[in-house]
C-alpha cells in the first residue's frame, strides 16, 4: 500500500474593502486588528499585493480562476460573469481530494454558484435575473435588479455612524457556517463522521468592512470617533475616470464630523471583522488544530479610499482602492518576512496549489508566491496588472504606476518613489520616456489601445 504524504490543511481568510494601511501590522495608529497582527508575525506579509481589479466582481472572479479580467472574460460588474465549470482554485484542490468549503461572499452571479466548491454557506447565493438561463426576456420588462439602485456617497456618508448594517448579520451566518463545517469535519460529535484525516481547503470570506459605513457595535464607533483622523486633503487628481459620483470632500460636500463618523464606523466594521477571523481561529484550535499545521491566507478584495484625494469607495487606482492586504503564514515551509514586490490577487491560485503539492493547470496568468515567501526568488517580474470595465488599465512595475484610460485617451504616471500621495502626473517628465514607452508597449500587448 502507498502511503501518500499528508497535504496540508489550507485556510483563507478574506474581507471586502479593506485599506492596505488600516491594520495594526501596517503601522496605522488608531485600528485594532490584534488577531491579523498576531498571524502577521510570523507570516509572510506582502506590501506590493494588487487587486486585479478595484471592484467585487471581477476582482473575486478573477482571484479565484487565476487569470486577468480581460482573459477570464469577467471585466465589467453585473455585465460578465465567468463560465459555469470554469477552472476555478476550489474546483482544482477538489479534484485532487480536498474537501473543500467557502461560508460567505463569493459574488458569483450566475447559475454555477458552487464554482468548484464542494460544499458552500452564504446568504449571498443568488443567481442574478441577467443570467437566468434561457429567461424570457420580455418577462422582465420593467424590472430593475436590485443593484441598479443607490444612493450619492454624500448621503452613504450622511448615513454613517452607529446603526443596522445587513451586513453584520451575513458576516455571523458566515462565521457560523465555517465553524459548523469545521466541526463536523474533524470531530462530528453528533454523527460520528468525522474525517479529520482528509485535507480540508476552508474559506471564510466576509462582507465587513464593505460601506455602508454603519456598525451596530456603539462601544467601538464611539471608541474610533475619539481617535480617527479623517482624510481632509482637497485635491481630486483631474483625470476622467473619477467622475464627480465618489467625490465627498471634507469642508464642501460633507462636513469634518460627517467624515470623522463615516471613518470611525469603518474602522468599526475592521475591528469586528478581525473578530470574527480570530473566533474561526479559536474554534478550530478548540478542535484540536495545530494551527501552525495549516497554510493561512488573508487578504481583500480591493481597498476603500475613505476620502483620500477628496474620493470615496473603490474602482480607483489609487494605492487606497487598487492594493490589498496580504498574508500568508505556514510556519512548516517558511518564516516571517516582508516582501515588497509587486504582486496580484490572480497569483494566489498558483501559489496554494503549489502549497498543497498540487499540479497547476496550464495557461493561467497566475505565478507561485513560494518562491518570494522562502526568499529564493531571483528573477521576479516585478509587475501587477489591475483594469477597471474594459477600458481602464494600470500597470505597476517596481516604484512606477502607469494608468491609461481609453475614454478621454489619457495616460497618468506616478512615480511613488518620489511622490508617494500620487498626487503629480509625471507621465511627461523626461526622466521616465523610456518606461512610459515599455509601459505604452506592455499596453498594447495587454489589448488595451
Amino acid at each position: 500500500m502507498t502511503v501518500r504524504p499528508r497535504r496540508p490543511n489550507v485556510l483563507v481568510l478574506m474581507s471586502d474593502e479593506h485599506r492596505p494601511d488600516f491594520l495594526g501590522h501596517a503601522g496605522h495608529p488608531v485600528v485594532r486588528t490584534p488577531r491579523l497582527d498576531a498571524l502577521a508575525t510570523d507570516a509572510v506579509v506582502f506590501t506590493g499585493c494588487h487587486t486585479p481589479s478595484p471592484i467585487c466582481v471581477p476582482a473575486r472572479q478573477a482571484m479565484a480562476a487565476g487569470l486577468t479580467p480581460r482573459n477570464l472574460g469577467v471585466e465589467v460588474m453585473g455585465v460578465d460573469e465567468s463560465p459555469p465549470g470554469t477552472m476555478t482554485f476550489a474546483r482544482r484542490f477538489s479534484q485532487y481530494g480536498y474537501q473543500t468549503a467557502c461560508a460567505g461572499k463569493l459574488h458569483y452571479l450566475g447559475e454555477d454558484q458552487m464554482q468548484g466548491w464542494r460544499r458552500r454557506v452564504g446568504a449571498e447565493m443568488e443567481t442574478s435575473t441577467r443570467f437566468v438561463p434561457d429567461r424570457e426576456v420580455s418577462a422582465f420588462e420593467g424590472w430593475t435588479e436590485p443593484s441598479a439602485h443607490k444612493w450619492s456617497i454624500v448621503d452613504e456618508i450622511r448615513r454613517s455612524g452607529v446603526g443596522d448594517n445587513p451586513l453584520t448579520a451575513e458576516d455571523e451566518y458566515a462565521l457560523a457556517g465555517a465553524m459548523h463545517v469545521a466541526t463536523r469535519h474533524f470531530t462530528d460529535p453528533h454523527y460520528g463522521r468525522a474525517v479529520p484525516d482528509n485535507p480540508l481547503l476552508l474559506m471564510l470570506s466576509l462582507n465587513e468592512p464593505h460601506y455602508p459605513y454603519a456598525s451596530p457595535r456603539e462601544d467601538l464607533v464611539s471608541y474610533y470617533l475619539e481617535r480617527v483622523e479623517p482624510f481632509v486633503d482637497q485635491q481630486v487628481f483631474d483625470h476622467g475616470f473619477l467622475g464627480g459620483r465618489f467625490v465627498a470632500r471634507v469642508g464642501h460636500e460633507v462636513t469634518r464630523d460627517e467624515a470623522v463618523r463615516a471613518s470611525a464606523a469603518y474602522c468599526a466594521m475592521i475591528e469586528s471583522m478581525d473578530d470574527r477571523l480570530g473566533r474561526l481561529l479559536d474554534h478550530l484550535t478548540a478542535l484540536g488544530q495545530d494551527l501552525d499545521d495549516w497554510v493561512i491566507v488573508y487578504t481583500s478584495d480591493h481597498g476603500e479610499m475613505l476620502g483620500e484625494h477628496g474620493v470615496w469607495e473603490k474602482q480607483k487606482f489609487f494605492d487606497a482602492s487598487v492594493r490589498v492586504p496580504l498574508l500568508i503564514r505556514y510556519p512548516k515551509a517558511f518564516g516571517s518576512a516582508v516582501v515588497s514586490e509587486n504582486v496580484s490577487l490572480v497569483d494566489l491560485f498558483a501559489t496554494l496549489v503549489d502549497l498543497a503539492g498540487i499540479p497547476c493547470p496550464d495557461g493561467l496568468d497566475s505565478r507561485s508566491l513560494v518562491p518570494l515567501c522562502e526568499g529564493t526568488a531571483t528573477d521576479w517580474p516585478d509587475e501587477a496588472i489591475s483594469q477597471f470595465d474594459r477600458t481602464n488599465l494600470m500597470i505597476k512595475v517596481g516604484d512606477l504606476k502607469y494608468q491609461w484610460y481609453a475614454g478621454d485617451r489619457s495616460e497618468v504616471l506616478f512615480d511613488l518613489a518620489g511622490d508617494p500621495g500620487e498626487l503629480r502626473n509625471a507621465v511627461a517628465d523626461p526622466r521616465h520616456v523610456e518606461a512610459v514607452a515599455r509601459f505604452r508597449r506592455r499596453r498594447a500587448e495587454l489589448g488595451f489601445s
